[in-house]
């Protein structure tokens, strides 16, 4: 399962690090979101209204964000 990053990029998610997600849930099957670990992301402009599509995994160290691939 991919989550939506609310981020115009992949270079601006960067940008976050150390900081919450922004993110939008995507599952109709209960929360995709995990404090630590790694979550598979993307941006979909068309329901972000910014930025294009991209994708990544972003690692999370309670509830931060301490890397993005």
């Amino acid at each position: 399962m991919t989550m939506i990053a609310n981020y115009p990029s992949k270079k601006a998610c960067r940008e976050n690090i150390g900081k919450p997600l922004a993110y939008i849930e995507t599952s109709l099957f209960g929360p995709q979101y995990r404090g630590d670990g790694e979550i598979t992301v993307a941006n979909r402009p068309h329901i972000t209204n910014q930025g294009r599509e991209w994708f990544g995994i972003i690692t999370m160290e309670n509830h931060l964000i301490k890397a993005v691939r």
